[in-house]
């Protein structure tokens, strides 16, 4: 975690201070609307911290580490949107200052985070910072990266995805753990034991379980139709990711040089099932679906984001990676039939899904 901010004279003001003086953490803001924010901070009524995260999986993390203590996670992001690509208006920088910390994906990946975390730094706002990045070890961007955004990630050409590798996320959750003890220190022990038990309990597992489906593949290239987020599984795992979105944001823009070379890869590789992104348009899996030898797609996702039902059941990353996301590897790397794969249903529920 990084120092407490301090104001231009080197006095730290406090959140309260901010909001009551009108400090200019308004004008951070950007174009865009941000509606139905599920559970913006404003804080506790019994005084427990509150910390809001800026992307789903670090706020699924920072949930999990703090059970059974009074610190309450909550997650910016809107329900049923993409954590990477979205523009919330200046308010977003209000519902950080009203929280006592602010767990982030560290620099270049989420403009409106980075604009918020300055303007706090500029006024000397207290609100904690936890950067869930800090430390890990971070891949070259892939070669079918859209060349305009070299420098995208860390600033580096290094790809920022790094939480769909579960060894990697293990970093953020003590990461994430570290940040949670800086302001609730009376809970350090059951803190870092939560920390500990879900790295081993939870990914550790997925991680196993990943292995498993990934050794025993009869394809080793997977096609998505989604963008650039899924490197890290590839490097993992030793398959080769072929997105059909090269950039790094969940735009939709598709040139038509990637669909040509999507179908290359396709019909190269005998590729009877695609990926394609929840959170994405699906029209790019649909024109593969018509013109291709391709059968079906099946949904993938980058642990970005939540439908209603999803929050409604309780879902986080693990019970998104059982539910979505190995499921569908296992049958675009032609390890199981649709019907064999998921829960019971799964393949009626998101065969070519809208």
């Amino acid at each position: 975690m990084s120092e407490r901010s301090r104001s231009t004279d080197g006095r730290s003001i406090s959140r309260r201070q901010a909001l009551a003086s009108g400090a200019g953490v308004l004008v951070a803001g950007s174009a865009g609307c941000l509606a139905g924010v599920r559970g913006s901070p404003s804080g506790s009524e019994d005084g427990s911290p509150v910390v809001a995260a800026s992307f789903f999986s670090f706020y699924d993390f920072g949930r999990k580490v703090a059970e059974n203590t009074p610190v309450q996670l909550t997650n910016l992001v809107p329900t049923g949107l993409h954590g990477h690509g979205w523009e919330p208006d200046a308010s977003i920088t209000r519902d950080i200052i009203e929280a006592d910390a602010f767990i982030h994906v560290g620099a270049n990946f989420q403009p409106w985070a980075d604009r918020a975390i300055q303007t706090l730094e500029d006024d000397g706002v207290d609100t904690a910072l936890i950067n869930a990045r800090e430390g890990v070890e971070l891949v070259s961007l892939a070669a079918s990266l859209d060349p305009e955004e070299e420098g995208v990630g860390d600033g580096r050409g290094k790809d920022p995805h790094f939480w769909l590798d579960p060894q990697r996320a293990k970093r953020s959750v003590d990461n994430i753990a570290n940040g949670l003890i800086e302001v609730a220190p009376d809970h350090e022990e059951t803190l870092r034991e939560n920390a500990e038990a879900y790295k081993a309990d939870v990914l550790d597992r997925i991680d196993a379980d990943y292995e498993r489906i990934f050794e025993t593949a009869s394809q080793d290239v997977v096609q998505l139709a989604a963008h650039n987020a899924f490197q890290y599984v590839g490097v993992r795992y030793g398959v080769e990711m072929r997105p059909l979105v090269t950039n790094l944001a969940a735009s939709g823009n598709v040139a038509p040089s990637d669909i040509v070379a999507a179908k290359e890869t396709i019909e190269e590789n005998d590729i009877e099932y695609i990926g394609a992104a929840v959170f994405e348009t699906r029209k790019p899996a649909e024109q593969l679906l018509a013109e291709t030898p391709v059968e079906a797609y099946f949904p993938v996702t980058p642990y970005a984001g939540v439908y209603e039902e999803w929050v409604d059941a309780g879902w986080g990353y693990e019970e998104i990676a059982y539910n979505i996301n190995m499921p569908t590897f296992s049958v675009v790397l032609g390890n199981e039939s649709p019907d064999e794969a998921g829960p019971d249903g799964w393949a009626d529920e998101w065969r070519n899904f809208e």
